[in-house]
């Protein structure tokens, strides 16, 4: 089989990535501060931010594709630490694409539909990014930096992602559900608007894009709703009580990280290639029983 890098095994997109796939790649990943085991997954401990260990990891492996995952992907943490997210947020993420390029191996970019401002949606490729927060900032560089570097990378900005828990990281539903069968309050944004979807639909356009893409793509969901919305959908397909479930508006929130209202994404060119999200309420019942 061939060899497929993946960053950022112990973040919740990277575990379940090495999942899906693994049986179908011989497959490498990495993680830092988060040990775990993964079944037929080789682990390598590493930090990114160091360029020359990244170097030679990469050049012992000779991967035969790589897909970095890997960020600092909390835009709160990023707004409060600009420092210590920009090392691996942009300064990693050029080197792995020097890297790509050296060895001539397909390259893929986990970016974000919040390297928007939610002013002007739907977002297409070709719209101009205007991020609001430091983290979409961080992206909408590395992005820039990436393709400079090696053209060839492809630049996936994905919605927002649910699924099933990795022992180191959580989706956005997990402490949603938690709190709902607590029967605590849970008030969620009516006025935020997100295309979302699931990791197993999200593995399955970086994988598309993997064989496809140069350059970017929107792998975005099929369903504009906002999180009220989405918490509502999520308590009548998971049976969760709603109790404590309540709509609230984004000013009623104070965050460090400035929020943009709708980050609908135009993902039609992924559409073309076969990316083919279910319905969320599909999506919700596949996961029933297992979170």
């Amino acid at each position: 089989m061939k060899k497929l890098f993946v960053t950022g095994a112990s973040g919740f997109l990277g575990w379940n990535l090495c999942r899906f796939v693994q049986g179908e790649w011989d497959v490498y990943a990495t993680y830092s501060s988060h040990p775990l085991t993964l079944p037929g997954v080789n682990l390598c401990k590493i930090d990114l931010t160091q360029t020359s260990a990244l170097t030679t990891l990469i050049r012992e492996i000779k991967p035969d594709a790589v897909i970095h995952t890997a960020a600092a992907s909390k835009p709160n943490d990023c707004q409060t630490h600009p420092e210590a997210s920009y090392q691996i947020n942009v300064t990693a993420s050029l080197h792995l694409a020097e890297l790509c390029a050296e060895a001539d191996i397909p390259c893929v970019f986990t970016s974000t539909d919040l390297v928007f401002d939610g002013f002007n949606p739907p977002y297409s490729e070709t719209s101009p990014v205007c991020p609001l927060s430091i983290y979409g900032e961080q992206k909408a560089e590395a992005e820039q930096g990436m393709l400079a570097r090696y053209p060839k990378t492809a630049v996936c900005r994905l919605p927002l992602m649910f699924g099933v828990a990795a022992p180191t990281a959580q989706s956005f539903i997990q402490p949603f559900i938690q709190t709902l069968r607590a029967e605590q309050e849970l008030k969620l944004f009516t006025d935020e608007f997100r295309m979302p979807v699931s990791a197993k639909t999200a593995t399955e356009g970086l994988l598309l894009a993997l064989e496809y893409i140069s350059g970017i793509i929107h792998l975005g969901g099929k369903e504009r709703l906002s999180r009220y919305e989405f918490g509502c959908l999520m308590v009548e397909v998971l049976d969760l009580p709603s109790t404590g479930l309540m709509g609230c508006s984004q000013k009623e929130v104070k965050m460090a990280a400035p929020r943009p209202a709708d980050l609908s994404l135009d993902s039609s060119k992924a559409f073309r290639l076969g990316y083919n999200p279910p319905s969320l309420r599909t999506a919700l019942t596949e996961l029933r029983g297992l979170i």
